[in-house]
């Protein structure tokens, strides 16, 4: 598949069948991610693969409440990413700070966006998830105070092949050449 046809199929995915994700499949998402480009190659990453049923659960109960209860379907997702960022090294806490830019949070999203592209071409669907409960979800994984949580992806092979209509801003809304619009 090339990139185009990658970008084009690339959806969140909310319903999966239920079966479990082989964990090769798994390594090469991590894979791409691992050598993603990051700001001065710091690479403020890790990534933690939970299939352990309970454990899941566990997470999956800190993406939702009773309030909040729109992200309820990583319960019946076969496998959650839980991915770490890294505090800022010297050098990218100080170009940040000059630029006002948290160069972390950029590289964070590069790595899991190459993880989730990978995962199309596995086949698998993937979601990725901003709103839950790091407090929870850092105590059930027992993770370090100095390390963050900002993105759990949940993943699993798509229940349906359906590529759903992308609504997106015409090309003319987002690119000008040599001016600003």
């Amino acid at each position: 598949m090339n990139f185009s046809d990658l970008a084009k199929k690339r959806q969140s995915v909310r319903s999966y069948k239920d079966m479990p994700v082989e964990r090769e499949k798994i390594e090469r998402c991590i894979e791409a991610a691992r050598i993603a480009p990051s700001a001065h190659n710091v690479q403020p990453w890790k990534f933690i693969v939970i299939d352990d049923e309970e454990l899941k659960n566990k997470v999956a109960k800190e993406t939702f409440n009773s309030i909040v209860s729109f992200n309820k379907f990583t319960l019946k997702a076969p496998v959650l990413i839980v991915v770490i960022t890294e505090k800022p090294k010297l050098v990218t806490k100080i170009a940040g700070a000059i630029k006002k830019t948290q160069f972390n949070l950029v590289d964070i999203g590069i790595a899991v966006e190459h993880f989730c592209l990978q995962a199309v071409e596995e086949n698998l669907g993937t979601c990725i998830l901003g709103w839950f409960f790091k407090k929870g979800v850092k105590k059930a994984l027992n993770i370090p105070q100095n390390e963050d949580v900002d993105i759990v992806i949940a993943l699993g092979y798509p229940k349906t092949d359906t590529i759903r209509e992308k609504r997106r801003k015409n090309i003319d809304e987002i690119r000008a050449y040599n001016k600003y619009f």
